[in-house]
């Protein structure tokens, strides 16, 4: 048995791959798991909201008066049941919902993506050049981090107009800085480091060292941020449309949803504006216990 053991080589150890520890640490959490399918049933709802609602609400033809504030269990004109009743206008407030987390979910998406990328180009530049250019680029993120970000949404809404693109472009230009600012402390830390100096005495390019060696580094706060800042832009949405100066009153958003059912709560009519509320909770607190768990995952000294 000696002999056996002696001819025969050891079993390599497994070597996890950086992916594989992430996701074995995230999904330790019961409560991180719980949001994270929470928000994937939300975003799955909102793609196939076409096939699986009984009305589009977008569609006058199929939305009538007659079938204005109904409670949630009635029955539309149509034939159909309307499990959460309808708003003022006769839309079915479960169809109506799926659609406006669809612009919900764009508007938070495009715009922390679009953020993003200005963001972390703008922070790498501050950070790699230095000097002059880096004092001029900090003062203007931090002029604009002086300002709430809703303030600033608000303005730009007002001047721009209303309409998806808008509000969009609005959250962008009230976000970007916070990824700029992110960016360009993670690279800071990076560009005193070794492998930096090493890359620069073998003459390699200042782009190729700033996107190929320093830029991956900085991507586990930028995720962090990312997952909060979409949190933030679908409520900054939600904010600008209740207050009138977002989306129409025609498009189904949460926010307008909110608004419309709220001139109805003294009636007693609750349900225009609670079921839009807390789809639009679900929507926020799950992708902010997505963020502060990874927060902990990718920051070892926050580990408990």
């Amino acid at each position: 048995m000696s002999d056996m053991t002696a001819n025969n080589p050891a079993t390599p150890a497994r070597v996890e791959t950086p992916f594989q520890r992430f996701r074995a640490e995230f999904f330790e959490s019961k409560i991180a798991t719980l949001a994270l399918a929470i928000f994937v049933i939300i975003v799955l709802l909102a793609v196939f909201a076409p096939w699986i609602t009984p009305q589009n609400p977008y569609d006058l033809a199929q939305v009538t008066v007659m079938d204005g504030r109904l409670p949630p269990g009635s029955e539309s004109i149509d034939g159909y049941t309307m499990w959460l009743g309808s708003d003022g206008s006769g839309r079915d407030l479960y169809s109506a919902i799926l659609y406006g987390l669809r612009i919900s979910l764009t508007v938070g998406l495009a715009s922390g993506v679009i953020a993003l990328l200005i963001g972390m180009v703008i922070g790498l530049v501050a950070a790699y050049a230095g000097g002059r250019i880096e004092a001029i680029i900090m003062r203007i993120v931090d002029l604009q981090l002086s300002f709430p970000a809703s303030l600033v949404a608000l303005m730009m809404v007002a001047a721009l107009g209303k309409g998806v693109d808008k509000i969009i472009l609005a959250l962008v230009i009230a976000q970007w800085a916070y990824y700029a600012r992110t960016v360009r402390a993670t690279a800071l830390v990076e560009r005193s480091k070794e492998y930096v100096e090493a890359a620069q005495c073998l003459g390699i390019s200042r782009a190729r060292i700033v996107f190929r060696h320093i830029l991956p580094n900085c991507m586990a706060p930028l995720i962090v941020v990312g997952t909060v800042q979409t949190a933030s832009a679908i409520s900054l949405e939600a904010t600008l449309s209740f207050l009138g100066v977002g989306l129409p009153q025609t498009e189904p958003s949460i926010g307008v949803l909110i608004a419309n059912g709220f001139e109805y709560m003294l009636s007693g009519r609750y349900w225009i504006s609670v079921f839009p509320g807390l789809a639009l909770l679900l929507t926020v607190v799950s992708i902010n216990l997505v963020g502060d768990h990874m927060r902990d995952v990718l920051n070892p000294r926050l580990k408990k």
